[in-house]
């Protein structure tokens, strides 16, 4: 058996991670394609490099572009890679463009493909990762889905049982191996003045935010509101493709919020262990703080992890996220971890091993 496994986001590099460490554990024949979707330099390679990764074997350097621009050079490029490696399957993981592409590229020539965190849904078709998922599942042969819920997604869309695999979700596993790594960064707080519990953490990124002028001006002026009615500091690691927004609309940020550059994994792992609340548009770190015990309030009007809001960890956005964050803060922190016991990766190679056997 030989794997190949193509990521390009920061994302995909953290929850890949513990197949591509077990794959080295178990001395599996695999390599790493790596897109660069992510275009920065802290967006990428610092993550190989704290999580002790090797380097992939391909880097295609593809990074921004129009979705079906970029979409297209990705397959291009990714197939010539298959055609010249040959292997057995391919895992992608989640729902970006790398993802999308390659899936494709392994479908148009019979390469088996595993999809790891299939099957979830925001049932927002206008997200562009809502179509990326939904293709990704149907054209893929091993789908391995992190909750309950993302199982009876598949099953309704009349995805064979067979194909479907419960394997948990990878980012317990990444949180796990490396939060005793991360607890040694509290430096970071210090660098930002900041004390445990007594300040909010701030991520945005999704195009439905940072690219509609009157939606990131309304975003923005409500989380000044937080900001002054808690009287806490709001930490916000800017995304770059949200700087280069709030310039081309010469938008204002408080001087309540500190604005940072993208941060290293374990320094970011550290804000959100620390943090007495997350703000975010992001899927990941709904999962993230939910496994930490953090609360989070997520930016959107739907989500594709529906178990963090019935396990209570998370809520979505109304139109006053100052009552948001109230409602949040009064309940407790005692929600039970829906994302497994942090050996999916274990779980997803022995899966191929025994499959790909048979």
């Amino acid at each position: 058996m030989k794997i190949a496994i193509i990521l390009g986001t920061r994302p995909e590099i953290i929850k890949l991670s513990p197949i591509i460490l077990e794959c080295e554990n178990q001395k599996i024949d695999y390599f790493i394609l790596h897109t660069n979707q992510h275009y920065s330099e802290n967006m990428e390679k610092i993550f190989f490099e704290e999580l002790e990764l090797p380097n992939p074997r391909y880097s295609l350097n593809i990074c921004s572009g129009m979705h079906g621009f970029q979409t297209g050079i990705m397959l291009i490029e990714i197939e010539k890679i298959l055609l010249k490696e040959k292997p057995s399957v391919v895992l992608v993981q989640g729902d970006t463009n790398t993802v999308l592409a390659g899936a494709l590229a392994a479908s148009k020539i019979l390469i088996k493909i595993g999809h790891v965190e299939a099957g979830l849904r925001s049932y927002d078709r206008q997200m562009p990762e809502e179509i990326n998922r939904i293709i990704a599942d149907h054209i893929s042969d091993y789908l391995f889905v992190p909750t309950e819920e993302a199982k009876n997604n598949l099953l309704r869309e009349g995805i064979h049982p067979k194909k479907i695999f419960f394997a948990g979700n990878t980012i317990a596993d990444a949180i796990k191996q490396n939060i005793k790594i991360a607890s040694k960064k509290e430096e970071i707080l210090e660098k930002f003045n900041l004390e445990k519990s007594k300040y909010l953490l701030l991520t945005l990124h999704r195009p439905s935010n940072v690219d509609n002028k009157l939606r990131l001006a309304f975003l923005l002026e409500e989380i000044e509101k937080v900001s002054k009615e808690f009287n806490y500091p709001i930490i916000w690691p800017i995304h770059p493709r949200a700087k280069k927004m709030l310039s081309e609309f010469d938008l204002r940020v408080s001087e309540r919020i500190i604005l940072t550059e993208p941060l290293g994994y374990f320094e970011f792992l550290q804000l959100q262990k620390n943090a007495i609340l997350i703000l975010s548009d992001s899927g990941g770190i709904q999962e993230e703080a939910c496994i930490l015990g953090v609360p989070c309030i997520t930016l959107r009007e739907n989500t594709e992890r529906p178990e963090t809001i019935s396990c209570g960890s998370n809520r979505l956005m109304s139109n006053n996220l100052c009552q948001d964050c109230k409602n949040v803060l009064e309940k407790k922190t005692d929600w039970k971890n829906p994302y497994g016991e942090g050996n999916s990766g274990k779980i997803i190679i022995e899966c191929l091993k025994h499959t790909y056997l048979i």
